[in-house]
């Protein structure tokens, strides 16, 4: 049996994730979400709020069960947030926090305690962070959200570095989908040009159907995992 562990399994990506995931009849997915949006037999939805980081933390030991007969087992970082999209010394500071709770500090409890619980394992064990390349250039208005991805990147890197020295098997990626049409497009849409002066460029990506569904993002990100084509840990959608 493969198990898929995916984070944000209520819209977008990780939704897409879910269901391809689930197309394979030998697979279990454990979706971590605040909302259930997904029925299927082979689908258990764990509920979470991964921005309520003292719940998180309480409920950690619930989220990776004993699994029996595993092939594989899949921890798929997926859950992600903008936050406010506004220049340095004019947005809520509360927003850095919301921030690199979801983006940094969730991904990296779950994948302390996945690689824990799993360690002993013999089967392949494969942790995905869904980064961006905004972790690799600097965004005007994306401060937080530019930092956070840079930080789950060098987390990613480091976990693997670990992983090699221990020789324990465990595969780490920071995969980045590059331009989805998900909610998140959405906000960055409505920002207005003096807090992101590329947000013309992001209207016409919608305006002339070049940004890439959930769905086909997703089909990649899934053929990925069946079988790596790079050591590499930082991937781009793009090379795949």
């Amino acid at each position: 049996m493969i198990y898929y562990f995916i984070t944000g399994t209520s819209k977008g990506i990780g939704k897409a994730l879910a269901q391809a995931a689930l197309h394979d009849e030998n697979t279990v997915v454990y979706g971590i979400s605040r909302n259930v949006s997904i029925q299927h037999e082979q689908y258990h939805h764990l509920h979470a709020d991964l921005s309520d980081i003292t719940a998180l933390r309480n409920n950690l030991h619930k989220l990776f069960p004993v699994l029996e007969n595993a092939e594989k087992i899949v921890l798929i970082n997926n859950a992600g947030i903008l936050g406010e999209v506004a220049y340095l010394g004019s947005q809520a500071t509360d927003n850095f926090e919301f921030v690199f709770d979801v983006n940094v500090i969730a991904p990296a409890m779950l994948m302390n305690t996945f690689i824990s619980a799993y360690h002993e394992q013999t089967c392949s064990r494969i942790i995905v962070n869904i980064s961006s390349g905004a972790g690799q250039r600097a965004v005007d208005g994306w401060s937080a959200y530019c930092a956070s991805k840079a930080a789950l990147d060098m987390m990613s890197l480091t976990c693997q570095k670990e992983q090699d020295i221990l020789q324990s098997g465990i595969k780490v990626y920071a995969l980045s989908p590059g331009v989805v049409d998900t909610a998140m497009q959405a906000q960055i849409r409505e920002v207005e040009a003096d807090q992101f002066s590329e947000v013309n460029r992001f209207q016409e990506l919608k305006k002339e159907g070049n940004l890439q569904t959930p769905e086909r993002v997703s089909k990649k990100i899934m053929q990925f995992i069946q079988n790596p084509s790079t050591n590499q840990v930082i991937v781009s959608v793009r090379d795949l």
